[in-house]
């Protein structure tokens, strides 16, 4: 890999600002400013970024603006900013940004955060740090080339003198602000000293003893509770509400009618319940009687029956190479089969909540656990009319977003509810709230047709997928790219689609969408294996030999990982016990590469999964310790969601709470492994690429040790116990 040319891949709009504060503190900023939303990004009024603070006594603080849920990146976004800087980790603080537009993109999303943010935090650490070398090379009166930053001092080996950064603060910001592209950033794995280590998570220990982080936790003086009882069945709306009555129940202070919209991202009809404690107005709540109006029933039953029968029509055609049907006429082999997977839930640990305050001024102020705040902000402001700038919103720690939180309709119920009552409000929602308004991810069938040459090696692939939309267009999460692999892997390709109309909302889904069908691929590719009489392993790196046109995904890259968690296995290299089989998956996402090779034992149809092992690539990594947890966490999440349904009746989820919808239990969760490529290639997320492989590495694992192949989720389906 060539050396970093900053001025090749930095945005030319990234700017840099310093200043001192009052109190003596040296302020440095970066920003990267939309040119839709400015015009003359070197105006007056232009505003910087603000991650870095060094105080007069030599305390380091380092902003980390995206909001925190679960991926790490409250301490992996610092620990840039601190390698770059040259301070000891031991004397940085960490604070959280609230929503500011001057931080560009605050969200967690697509894994996203480490790829946008990787540029303006090595630009404000490294520029902070040159300012701070310059200031002491200007008084010692010597060139900032013999001197080196060093664990928050700067030192001249020459001269042996030492200055700590916090005694150069004054001359450091009188200085001219450097051209961004003189800046020599550090880009790879070699030039780390911080990054790539094992670092605990800076809220570790206020987790672990109960303090309060989470968007639930938020208290405010005089603070009331809400609850929001909506239609069961998706977009009904209330016909009468017994509201009177309820307003005279213990402890409750409100109660009344939401009118709504017909958005169900957004606030839909309910009825507000708002009491002196959340038990107070919970238990009013369920004292509410509701006539509702609704518009439709969808089922689970009637999908099905759908489905069935768009599997016989030829669908739309979405892609075609080559010439699919000949090629299949001409195959030594032909292999078919089917896969389907149902609606699941995001079934997040801390149920939606938002505390909202309500000024008369006609300021508002939030406080939310949202992975998208600006997006939240939005919607609130278009909903209740007002300005955007009038809306203030504090991030909060996320328990568990997934996707979920993506959508801001808990934002939205909390601030009409707090402009209805002009007191400080916290809406909670229930368990079964969280469940049966989900926006879930939405189940597909695929029916798959591939032929083999006499080799074994894949010549023909068809593909007939069928899932959900509306109006004529796949719903969120249910979108199928037609470049998806085996598409410029195989000389002759089809991919067909059809849609069933549905009402239930859906949405991201850790992972969209390649977290379910990364399953029936990797499942099918391990039948072709077999049916060709290949070895698991040997025909996915045949697969990845050779692309047709554009590849569909780096074939070096996807191979390497699959290599390393198979070398790491043992695979072909070690004799398992009878009862004991190893299954093997591969899959890029989200600009991550990662492969998972799992191990299980079985008990006729119960079946413990003991091990997985992992190859990833997503350039360097930030912080080990988040890493693994990033994956650890998608491996015993996929192995979860793999045993779970969500369905519907009468247009209503039926499923609404952890008896009938179970997580996996600790004892249930496997040793894993994680193997890391520390390529020169600029970082991409982790909160996604390790998940989707995991399912079907596990089915795969499974056929091998008990004869049954998954074809149907959840597992037990196919009469399978884990």
């Amino acid at each position: 890999m060539k050396d970093l040319n900053v001025q090749d891949t930095l945005d030319r709009r990234s700017f840099l600002k310093v200043s001192m504060l009052a109190t003596g503190a040296l302020l440095v900023g970066v920003g990267c400013e939309d040119p839709e939303q400015v015009n003359d990004l070197q105006s007056d009024t232009w505003i910087p970024n603000l991650y870095v603070r060094i105080d007069i006594d030599g305390t380091v603080t380092i902003v980390s603006k995206n909001p925190e849920a679960g991926q790490g990146v409250k301490t992996a976004f610092p620990m840039v900013v601190a390698e770059c800087l040259e301070v000891d980790w031991k004397t940085v603080n960490v604070e959280q940004a609230p929503l500011d537009d001057r931080y560009g993109r605050q969200a967690v999303g697509g894994s996203r955060g480490t790829p946008d943010g990787w540029d303006d935090l090595r630009i404000a650490g490294t520029a902070a740090r040159y300012l701070l070398v310059a200031a002491a090379a200007q008084t010692w009166n010597v060139s900032p080339a013999e001197c080196e930053a060093r664990e928050g001092t700067v030192i001249h080996a020459g001269s042996g003198k030492v200055a700590r950064y916090e005694s150069l603060l004054a001359v450091a910001a009188a200085l001219p602000v450097p051209d961004v592209a003189d800046l020599k950033l550090k880009s790879r794995p070699s030039e780390f000293k911080l990054l790539g280590t094992f670092v605990p998570g800076v809220d570790n220990r206020k987790i672990t003893t109960g303090q309060p982080l989470f968007g639930c936790d938020v208290r405010l003086d005089g603070m009331l509770y809400a609850v929001f009882e909506k239609c069961r069945t998706f977009g009904g709306k209330v016909r009468s509400a017994n509201v009177e009555e309820v307003r005279n129940l213990p402890g409750v202070t409100h109660a009344f009618v939401v009118e709504g919209t017909d958005n169900l991202s957004g606030l839909q009809p309910g009825v507000a319940v708002v009491g002196e404690t959340w038990w107070q107005a919970q238990s009013a709540r369920e004292q509410l009687r509701v006539e509702w109006d609704t518009n439709h029933s969808d089922s689970s039953v009637a999908y099905e029956q759908e489905a069935e029968a768009l599997a016989t029509e030829a669908g739309e055609t979405l892609r075609t190479d080559g010439d699919v049907e000949a090629a299949f006429d001409t195959s030594a082999k032909v292999i078919e089969a089917s896969y389907y997977y149902p609606f699941v839930s995001h079934a997040n640990l801390e149920p939606q909540n938002c505390t909202a305050l309500y000024h008369e001024s006609g300021r508002l102020e939030l406080w939310a656990p949202s992975q998208n705040p600006r997006g939240g902000r939005a919607l609130v402001a278009e909903t209740l009319g007002i300005p955007e700038k009038n809306i203030h919103v504090n991030l909060e720690r996320i328990g568990g977003g997934f996707g979920r939180r993506l959508r801001h309709d808990f934002m939205v119920e909390a601030a009409w509810i707090a402009r209805e009552i002009r007191q400080p409000v916290q809406l909670q929602w229930t368990r079964e709230d969280d469940m049966c308004h989900d926006f879930y991810r939405p189940a597909a069938w695929h029916h798959f047709k591939a032929g083999i040459d006499n080799a074994g090696k894949l010549v023909a692939f068809d593909h007939h997928f069928v899932t959900f939309g509306s109006g004529g267009e796949t719903v969120s999460g249910a979108d199928l790219s037609p470049g998806h692999y085996p598409a410029g892997l195989v000389p002759n390709f089809r991919l067909r689609q059809s849609l069933i109309e549905t009402h239930v909302p859906t949405g991201p889904w850790r992972s969209p969408g390649h977290s379910a069908y990364c399953w029936a691929y990797q499942s099918f590719f391990d039948e072709v294996a077999i049916a060709g009489g290949r070895d698991q392993l040997e025909f996915r790196l045949d697969l990845l030999s050779k692309s047709y046109g554009d590849p569909p995904l780096d074939l070096k890259r996807t191979g390497d990982a699959l290599r390393i968690a198979a070398e790491k296995a043992g695979w072909g290299s070690r004799k398992l016990d009878a009862n004991r089989g190893m299954g093997m998956a591969f899959h890029y996402d989200h600009g991550g590469f990662v492969s998972h090779v799992a191990q299980v034992v079985a008990d006729g149809s119960n079946v413990k999964v003991e091990k997985v092992w992992s190859g990833i690539d997503i350039g360097p990594v930030l912080n080990l310790s988040g890493a693994r947890n990033q994956v650890e966490g998608a491996v015993v999440d996929a192995l979860s969601t793999a045993q779970l349904e969500i369905t519907f009746a009468n247009g209503a989820a039926e499923q609404d709470n952890f008896h009938d919808y179970g997580l996996l239990r600790i004892s249930q969760a496997p040793e894993i492994e994680c193997h890391f490529i520390q390529s020169d290639n600029s970082p991409s997320g982790l909160g996604e690429p390790p998940f989707a492989a995991a399912t079907p590495a596990i089915a795969n694992a499974i056929f091998a040790a008990t004869g049954t192949r998954i074809r149907t989720l959840p597992f037990r389906r196919s009469g399978i116990v884990v």
